[in-house]
């Protein structure tokens, strides 16, 4: 009982900051236009600081376990898949069924990952949350747009949508911070106090402010109907993602009791609310996306709470199926 109650207060906080921003955009009446500054605090500012800081004081040995990136990424892949032909069952749309592959792949990893599984599984568990987010991003920001150019939704040839890829990956302040990290971490250098308090109070802020506007954004994207493919994308994202990742470490090596328990919660998180904005960007499937961050969300506080207290309660789940 004192495991429930201590995983019931870890959580409790993260699900109540979505159901606060959910419940003040239903009753508050603001234009969503003025989502816009907080969402670009958090994309360029709030969430490159808490990357930043989370790879700067690690060793780089610990962000070069190829193995271990080769088994999540082709994990979310491998979920990718499944949730694009659940798409394409119901659809027949080569855009919709992409949209629908990256809301049973996609998990909340940069507003809930980071806060969430150091918090639950401690600070030896930043180096694998790391290389999660950076290669899983980097596959999905890569397919997505290849696919949407088959589709003929990138209005470019395929060789401008590789040049355009590679320049978004290059330059996305995620992806910049990362590097920015690493250069930090390998060249050793001292940042300067007040800066350092900067970085520490920033990356401090991205987690509530990200939680509180993913209850609003939802809140102001109703759902008048649960299409049919929302299900099983959401049996795929919360339950068979992490057991995917659990089946491929294991079947790849040992990578340790944090690195495996790190990277399924990671991947038994919720949709991600970028969701959202690939959607919006492409105009496809935006009250598919809404549908399912909004029912993945609520139906993750059962699953991710059994995967967390699995993971968190050493004895109770073996972290390698293939000693």
């Amino acid at each position: 009982m004192s495991d429930l109650i201590g995983l019931f207060n870890l959580l409790a906080p993260f699900f109540g900051l979505i159901g606060l921003g959910f419940f003040c955009g239903k009753t508050v009446r603001q234009p969503e236009a003025g989502l816009a500054w907080m969402q670009f605090f958090l994309i360029y500012v709030a969430l490159p600081c808490l990357f930043f800081r989370l790879i700067a004081d690690k060793p780089l040995d610990q962000l070069a376990n190829w193995a271990f990136v080769a088994g999540t990424t082709f994990s979310t892949a491998c979920a990718f898949l499944l949730s694009f032909a659940a798409g394409w069952r119901h659809t027949k749309d080569l855009p919709q069924s992409v949209m629908q592959g990256v809301a049973g792949s996609y998990s909340n990893i940069g507003y809930m990952g980071p806060p969430l599984i150091l918090a639950a599984i401690g600070p030896a568990a930043s180096a694998p949350v790391v290389l999660i987010f950076v290669f899983d991003n980097l596959f999905l920001f890569s397919v997505v747009p290849l696919l949407m150019s088959v589709a003929g939704l990138e209005r470019l040839n395929l060789s401008a949508t590789i040049r355009r890829i590679v320049w978004r990956v290059a330059t996305h302040p995620f992806n910049v911070a990362t590097a920015l990290g690493a250069a930090v971490s390998f060249l050793h250098l001292e940042i300067p106090g007040p800066v350092n308090q900067m970085v520490t109070w920033l990356s401090g802020s991205a987690a509530p402010c990200a939680l509180f506007l993913l209850g609003v954004t939802v809140a102001l994207r109703p759902t008048h109907r649960v299409p049919g493919e929302v299900p099983a994308l959401v049996v795929i994202k919360l339950i068979l993602h992490p057991l995917l990742v659990w089946i491929v470490l294991s079947a790849i090596g040992d990578f340790g009791q944090t690195w495996t328990y790190a990277a399924m919660v990671m991947a038994a998180l919720p949709p991600a609310l970028n969701i959202f904005v690939i959607s919006t960007q492409y105009n496809v499937g935006v009250e598919r996306a809404s549908a399912c961050v909004l029912i993945g969300t609520l139906v993750s506080i059962v699953t991710l709470t059994a995967v967390l207290y699995l993971t968190t309660n050493t004895g109770t789940l073996p972290y390698d199926l293939f000693p």
